[in-house]
């Protein structure tokens, strides 16, 4: 069995696009995965599986979102160890214990690339924001109390690129790898 974790894009925002998590970790259960939890309420869920395609096992959450809750949900999967790589690589600037910074991860949904977002959104605002690509994501650290003033807040939110790309803050990815 192989530990996955599966990030599904937008779901439980403002009203919009409603999960109920424990409704979600039955239905994962009903199509086959196992250890199944959540985490948080915006679509972190952490389960067992005998199929090695993330590929597939995304495809199979998918089918089993929209034929549950109706939706048409970008999911993204990935294995416990590309996480735990993911966190080792992080830059020194990122995710420390800095509270005037905001450290998210932007994880890149395929066949999108590192570059296509790049080509989107632009350079980040000097002073304010910084981000680095690892592999299939960006580690993006901005200062909140100019957040509005980044170049990033608002293009990763506008709906061109906002379904091509899931985030999570520093601390909710941590806390999933331990799970």
């Amino acid at each position: 069995m192989k530990k996955y974790i599966a990030l599904l894009r937008g779901v439980n925002v403002s009203g919009k696009n409603k999960v109920p998590m424990a409704m979600l970790r039955k239905y994962f259960e009903e199509i086959g995965f196992e250890d199944v939890k959540t985490y948080l309420n915006s679509g972190n869920v952490i389960f067992t599986s005998n199929e090695d395609s993330t590929k597939k096992v995304s495809e199979q959450i998918e089918v089993m979102i929209k034929n549950q809750f109706n939706l048409d949900i970008p999911v993204l999967v990935l294995s416990k160890e590309d996480l735990v790589d993911i966190l080792q690589n992080v830059p020194e600037w990122w995710g420390n214990d800095n509270k005037e910074i905001y450290d998210n991860l932007i994880f890149i949904i395929p066949p999108m690339t590192f570059d296509d977002i790049y080509e989107k959104i632009g350079q980040p605002k000097r002073g304010l924001e910084k981000i680095q690509n690892y592999k299939n994501v960006i580690f993006w650290s901005f200062v909140r109390k100019d957040y509005q003033k980044t170049n990033w807040w608002a293009k990763t939110a506008s709906g061109d690129i906002s379904k091509k790309l899931t985030i999570r803050t520093a601390n909710t990815v941590r806390k999933i790898v331990e799970m």
